[in-house]
């Protein structure tokens, strides 16, 4: 996923992009450990977005609690 569209997403749908990542990567997880897994390479992307998604959220949430001035 685009970072520049992950910045411009709102905290709602950052959670709940979070949310849908995180299921997809527990269903990857299910597939490989069955062997039914095509694209080992899919698990490794869907973890850097997870890392994408809550780098911005962090970075959003302390922008927040920066006093103003």
């Amino acid at each position: 996923m685009n970072l520049d569209k992950i910045r411009e997403m709102t905290d709602a749908e950052l959670d709940g992009e979070l949310k849908k990542m995180k299921t997809e990567l527990f269903n990857l997880r299910f597939q490989h450990v069955t062997g039914q897994l095509e694209n080992p390479i899919r698990l490794r992307d869907v973890k850097r977005d997870i890392a994408r998604v809550r780098t911005v959220i962090r970075e959003k949430e302390l922008v927040k609690a920066q006093p103003a001035g």
